[in-house]
């Protein structure tokens, strides 16, 4: 992510969640925390997906050569 996280985390919110920036931006800071970790995981999840996906496209089409 390029910028300022935590603008970066918020506009993630709004274009997933529908948030407003002062929704994230307002949140306590432990629950903010909180929605930053898990933003993450699913990130990380999401790469791990997109990797498996990549690996199976490419053994898929080694296999027809």
């Amino acid at each position: 992510m390029d910028g300022d996280p935590e603008a970066n985390f918020a506009h993630f919110c709004l274009q997933k969640f529908g948030w407003e920036p002062s929704k994230f931006l307002d949140l306590p800071v432990k629950e903010r925390a909180f929605v930053i970790a898990s933003i993450q995981v699913r990130g990380e999840d999401e790469k791990k997906r997109e990797a498996e996906l990549k690996s199976k496209m490419r053994k898929g089409k080694s296999k027809r050569k």
